[in-house]
C-alpha cells in the first residue's frame, strides 16, 4: 500500500500539469492566453494586497519589540500551565494568528530548546499544524477582494484558533500523557 501511495504521490503533480492544458485544448480554451489572464490578475491582486501586508508586519514587529510579548507570556505562564500548556509554547499561541514565519522561526526555537520528541516539542508541532495564520489570512483575502466590514469573521477565526490551541494540548496530553 505505502508503494502505491509513493507512486502516486510522485506522478500527481506531472500529471497535473499535463492534464490541464491539455483538457483546455479539447474544450478548445485559448490555455496559454487564459494563463496569462490569471497571472496578470493575480499580480494586481497581489499589488492590491501589499499596504495590508506592510501594516500587519509593523503591527507584528511593534508587537515583539516593545516588550509586549514578553509581558502577555509572563502573564499567561500560570494560566497556562494549570491547563497543561508548557511555557515554551505560549509565545507560539501568541504569534500564530499573525505570522506564518514568526511562528514557524519560534517553533524552530522550541524544537531546538525541547527536543521535537518531548512533550513541548508534540504540542508546538500539533499547535503549529491545528491553528491557522488568522489575521494574515483575513488581511489577505479581505485585502484581495476589498472587503471592508468582516462583520464576525475575526471572532469566529480567534474562537477556533483558540479550539484548536486547547484542542493540540488535549490531545496531546492524552495520546503521549508523559511530563
Amino acid at each position: 500500500m505505502i508503494a502505491v501511495i509513493q507512486l502516486i504521490s510522485s506522478w500527481a503533480v506531472p500529471v497535473l500539469m499535463i492534464a490541464i492544458p491539455l483538457i483546455g485544448l479539447a474544450r478548445r480554451v485559448p490555455v496559454y492566453e487564459s494563463f496569462v489572464q490569471g497571472a496578470k490578475e493575480g499580480f494586481n491582486t497581489a499589488v492590491r494586497i501589499i499596504p495590508f501586508l506592510v501594516a500587519m508586519f509593523v503591527a507584528i514587529r511593534v508587537f515583539q519589540e516593545t516588550g509586549m510579548m514578553k509581558l502577555l507570556v509572563w502573564f499567561l505562564a500560570p494560566i497556562g500551565s494549570r491547563v497543561g500548556i508548557p511555557e515554551a509554547v505560549i509565545p507560539l499561541m501568541l504569534i500564530r494568528p499573525l505570522s506564518g514565519s514568526g511562528a514557524l522561526s519560534t517553533l524552530a526555537v522550541i524544537l531546538r530548546d525541547h527536543g521535537p520528541d518531548s512533550l513541548t516539542g508534540l504540542i508546538a508541532s500539533t499547535v503549529q499544524g491545528s491553528t491557522e495564520t488568522t489575521f494574515y489570512v483575513l488581511t489577505v483575502y479581505f485585502g484581495a477582494v476589498g472587503v471592508r466590514k468582516t462583520r464576525h469573521s475575526l471572532a469566529a477565526a480567534l474562537i477556533a484558533d483558540l479550539a484548536g490551541f486547547l484542542m493540540s494540548v488535549y490531545i496531546v496530553h492524552l495520546v503521549f500523557g508523559r511530563a
